[in-house]
């Protein structure tokens, strides 16, 4: 039985449909009994070919979510109670726990399939009841699931299988939850900051976004190959080599080192020649040609004004904690000429005007793939790295993280890339473009800095968010934190905020930019989750056992009702992931790890724990929430703090 493929969507807070086809497995029929039983999962990978990461867990020990588990029951039920209606399970997560922790709701669909047929049942509810009479027998379930309403099936998870489950965890690894996909490769282009020019807060979301997918790509296993396509090549660099050529002292060769700083200030100089002297533009075109051409003096010029914006993307990208390749649109350049020749020659391309133009179907404007100038433009270049990445790079999940414009863009480059047939008609690999909104200030407008009207520097935020953090801990901690710890600690706590506050949101809607808000110790912010897992490793510390060695013996237990929805919350950290990679949405992990920390809030105030003659199964039920609550931190590219 092929683990259940999920399709997402959201009909009500924590409110899901199960539908179709993400992930790639297989579940055996387990032995079941409606208490006390062990049950019997095997999960496979179909296919999946981990990556070298040492917190992933061997093939056969990957266990299903537990939607997709309770799924997987349901569909065997619905196949017994009715053998002649082909029908997957709806499983959802109940709005509130007074109902259950989970719903079936396929009754009504079914009633409506089978209506006016002879021997149909005469209600909705007489479906629900069928349903619920042909349920296996499941440690899972803690006793005879209830009907509401016009036939919702009501489920109530066992506590003791919960705990097996978190206990499970605990001996085995938090690798053992992520989820099986069916992909073994996966490209995510994202960041793309350009040449000569200094990161700003417009190339945050990208950034953040980007490394969020790619980092939980990674903890499923998927060889991620992550893009930084820089735009390193055009026209702009004949303007700006040009431009360096005429006015720096002794010209191109009047220096051997180049800083971000003046370049960008040379470029806003060379764009404003360009757009207003027709003579430089042609020098500056000439240039380019010199550049394309292999011009030795030109070329090391480029040269030195690529490594000075790799040094300066490098050291953003170190302090965020961003791993990528530098992957410029100069690497695609060699086979420009001979891309748009081919599409010529098959009939794909056509002439328009001068240019070359490729028309997708059901599109009123075509992509361009060659200027009537002979030049090459975006078009072109991205119908060359669509060409490589599934080729080349055997990709068989493309992701590109822009901004929410680009999207009609890359609808055209993906449409001219089916009639191409680099996308193959059979098995295609899954493409999406990532796209999101603005960062904008408390205004609601974008961010600028005081001179010039430019976007703010990255670098910029980054620095007042570590300052304004070093301010709040110096303050809770006074002369109990050395220098080379209070550096470290406000670097995460600022970064990380900056980051949570950009996920949270959904991604393709504009958001305000706001430091008080984000540095808030009470709200949805990263700074509230970095303290309530610095709970967790105090009352660690306070209770002094080794949690590992605890967990070799002592048993878990959610006897209380803080306990039992702390553990529920817990045990749902995979279907979280597995919504994430449905909608490519990051704040479903910002929306989990929240409640994840409210209700271990909850636990704290209600549920003493050293000292307390639960203390052995509290400790552990501390541990496990610490546990997922660093592997969701980490996947949003956050590091966890132990004290604050």
């Amino acid at each position: 039985m092929p683990l259940v493929a999920l399709r997402i969507q959201q009909t009500g807070r924590q409110h899901y449909h199960v539908h179709s086809a993400l992930l790639s497995g297989s579940i055996c029929n387990p032995r079941r009994t409606w208490r006390g039983a062990h049950t019997v999962v095997a999960s496979g990978l179909g296919g999946m070919t981990p990556t070298d990461g040492a917190h992933l867990a061997a093939a056969a020990q990957r266990v299903p979510s537990v939607r997709t588990e309770l799924a997987a029951t349901f569909r065997t039920a619905l196949h017994s109670a009715f053998p002649a209606i082909s029908v997957e399970p709806i499983v959802v997560a109940t709005n509130q726990a007074r109902h259950g922790d989970y719903q079936c709701n396929n009754a009504m669909q079914l009633f409506g399939r089978m209506k006016g047929k002879e021997g149909a049942p005469k209600k909705p509810t007489d479906v629900a009841t069928a349903i619920v009479d042909a349920l296996p027998a499941s440690s899972m379930i803690a006793e005879r699931p209830t009907l509401a309403g016009p036939g919702f099936i009501n489920v109530k998870l066992s506590h003791g299988w919960i705990s097996e489950r978190i206990h499970s965890m605990l001996l085995q690894g938090i690798g053992t939850w992520a989820p099986p996909f069916k992909y073994k490769r996966a490209v995510v282009d994202f960041s793309s900051p350009n040449v000569a020019k200094e990161m700003h807060v417009g190339h945050l979301r990208s950034t953040i976004i980007g490394d969020t997918l790619a980092r939980s790509l990674e903890f499923c296993g998927v060889d991620t190959l992550r893009i930084n396509h820089v735009g390193d090549w055009g026209t702009q660099f004949g303007m700006l080599i040009q431009h360096i050529a005429e006015t720096r002292p002794g010209g191109l060769e009047g220096t051997t080192t180049e800083e971000v700083s003046d370049l960008q200030k040379l470029y806003k100089e060379s764009k404003a020649r360009f757009d207003a002297d027709e003579d430089f533009k042609a020098r500056a075109r000439a240039a380019v040609t010199r550049l394309q051409s292999g011009d030795t003096e030109f070329q090391e010029t480029w040269r030195r004004i690529c490594e000075a914006s790799r040094n300066e993307f490098d050291a953003i990208y170190q302090r965020l904690g961003v791993h990528i390749l530098w992957r410029g649109e100069s690497f695609y350049n060699p086979v420009l000429k001979s891309l748009v020749e081919e599409l010529i020659e098959r009939g794909i391309a056509e002439d328009s005007d001068g240019a070359q133009v490729v028309w997708v179907p059901k599109e009123k404007v075509p992509l361009m793939v060659r200027k009537s100038d002979g030049g090459f433009g975006y078009g072109t270049t991205d119908m060359a790295t669509l060409r490589q990445r599934i080729q080349d790079e055997k990709a068989e999940w493309l992701i590109y993280v822009t901004d929410e414009g680009q999207a009609g863009h890359f609808k055209l480059v993906f449409g001219a890339g089916r009639r191409w047939g680099t996308i193959p008609e059979e098995n295609p690999p899954r493409i999406d473009h990532v796209g999101f909104g603005l960062v904008l200030g408390a205004d609601g407008k974008r961010i600028r800095t005081r001179d010039m009207g430019a976007a703010t520097r990255l670098v910029e935020l980054l620095d007042e968010a570590k300052e304004r953090c070093k301010g709040t801990i110096k303050e809770r901690r006074g002369d109990d934190i050395s220098a080379e710890e209070l550096d470290e600690s406000s670097s995460i706590m600022g970064y990380g905020a900056i980051k949570y506050a950009d996920l949270k949101n959904n991604r393709k809607t504009d958001y305000k930019f706001n430091f008080d808000e984000m540095l808030n110790l009470n709200g949805n912010t990263a700074v509230y989750m970095l303290y309530a897992h610095a709970r967790i490793a105090s009352i660690v510390r306070k209770v002094g056992k080794d949690v590992n060695e605890v967990a070799k013996t002592a048993k878990l237990s959610l006897d209380h009702p803080a306990e039992a929805a702390l553990g529920l919350q817990v045990v749902r950290f995979t279907e979280t992931l597995e919504d994430m990679f449905i909608d490519l949405a990051p704040n479903r992990l910002t929306e989990y790890i929240y409640e994840l920390a409210n209700l271990f809030s909850t636990f704290y105030t209600e549920c003493k724990v050293a000292g307390s003659e639960n203390e052995d199964s509290r400790l552990l039920l501390c541990e496990a929430t610490a546990i997922v609550m660093r592997q969701t931190l980490s996947l949003l590219g956050i590091k966890p703090l132990y004290r604050i």
